[in-house]
């Protein structure tokens, strides 16, 4: 079942693009992704493919040689790629999320530069953010910045890096050295070619193994002027802002992640007999099916919810951090249901439903914890009251 709500009309081409990930996902991502799972292996080698069929690019302007969809639609397709490899749909989130920060926040040579290639797999992007003692305090970064001839030098560590072994561009949050605390914080785009990085695997995931995470340490990375962001001071802003949207690309993951739960639940019940009849006909079996297929509606409808104020411009922290945790936390009890409707076949490798399960997990933490998706929620009903945007 699509993203996209049965009421809804979607364009043609939007609908061919939507149709085209699903099939291609189901039929060959899904074969890659057990196999990445089994092996720790990268997503990267489907990047060509991905790139061919559009799909890194999907959020750049038609005018910078990008696909130019609306969000909504770019979610309908992270939602049916995540349902068949969730590994593959947080890679190309946070590639899209960087373009999406650059198309709107970076200078016009950087854009004109950067852009019309981002559909290719040599512009592979992270999100460079994280560090050992910056997690969801993001402002305590140590990254500095050091203001040289002609731009800047980075000397750091970034942990949880997604996209950090083959990435080729950066974007970093980091201290501007001798500038006053309210200047200090700012975004570069660090080109990641021979420029004094060094990339750490971090392996022993519990799950989405495919997807790349690394330590990225910065040796005097040298920095353009035209690759800083914004302004000095409005480096945590750049960074937050982009992740409002990527937390509905989060959502996107979390609602593909639970479809397929759900899908696996399904079949798996009214094919498994016990006590002479299929499973699915027990009421605590039913009972765990409907309670997931109600969930995952409301997560879906959250989400596309979220999106669709995105695409008229009225991008709302709160609604995007209500569809991020929901959406998240739903994916997570659907897959604990999923595991227990498949009992023992469900708690080995085997079976699809012990993957989900581990894939799952991270949703909840990554681009910003349940906890912090609370605080932002609480924060502005106290801030703006209950109402909320139409959508």
């Amino acid at each position: 079942m699509s993203l996209v709500p049965n009421h809804v009309a979607v364009e043609d081409d939007q609908v061919a693009l939507i149709d085209a990930a699903r099939e291609y996902a189901r039929h060959e991502l899904f074969a890659h992704d057990r196999k990445w799972d089994a092996g720790e292996s990268s997503v990267a080698e489907v990047l060509p493919k991905l790139g061919e069929m559009g799909f890194m690019n999907l959020l750049v302007p038609e005018d910078l040689e990008g696909v130019g969809c609306p969000f909504s639609t770019y979610g309908a397709i992270l939602h049916e790629i995540s349902a068949s490899s969730p590994a593959t749909c947080v890679t190309l989130s946070v590639h899209s999320l960087v373009g999406t920060i650059l198309d709107h926040r970076a200078s016009q040579a950087a854009r004109s530069e950067c852009l019309p290639h981002w559909g290719d797999p040599g512009s592979f992007a992270a999100f460079a953010l994280t560090e050992a003692g910056a997690g969801s305090d993001a402002a305590a970064v140590t990254t500095t910045a050091t203001k040289v001839d002609g731009g800047f030098r980075i000397n750091g560590e970034k942990m949880w890096i997604t996209n950090g072994l083959t990435g080729r561009w950066f974007l970093t949050l980091a201290r501007l050295v001798g500038a006053s605390d309210d200047a200090s914080l700012c975004a570069f785009l660090v080109d990641g070619r021979d420029n004094g990085l060094e990339r750490t695997a971090i392996h022993g995931k519990m799950g989405i193994r495919g997807s790349e995470t690394a330590v990225v340490h910065f040796t005097d990375s040298f920095v353009p002027d035209k690759f800083q962001l914004d302004v000095p001071g409005r480096g945590l802003h750049v960074f937050l802002s982009g992740l409002n949207r990527g937390r509905v690309g989060i959502a996107s993951q979390a609602t593909g992640i639970a479809e397929a739960c759900l899908s696996e639940m399904v079949s798996y019940a009214r094919q498994r007999e016990q006590f002479g009849r299929p499973i699915g006909t027990f009421a605590a079996v039913g009972d765990m099916i409907a309670k997931s297929a109600v969930e995952l509606e409301a997560a879906k409808a959250l989400t596309w919810r979220a999106a669709r104020l995105i695409d008229r411009g009225e991008a709302d922290r709160r609604m995007s951090s209500m569809a991020k945790l929901y959406a998240t936390e739903a994916a997570n009890r659907i897959a604990y249901r999923a595991v227990q409707v498949h009992g023992g076949s469900g708690y080995v490798r085997e079976c699809r439903v012990e993957q989900l399960y581990r894939d799952a997990r991270v949703t909840t933490i990554y681009e910003g914890t349940s906890e912090v998706q609370r605080i932002v929620i609480a924060n502005g009903l106290a801030r703006d009251g209950a109402a909320l945007s139409e959508a």
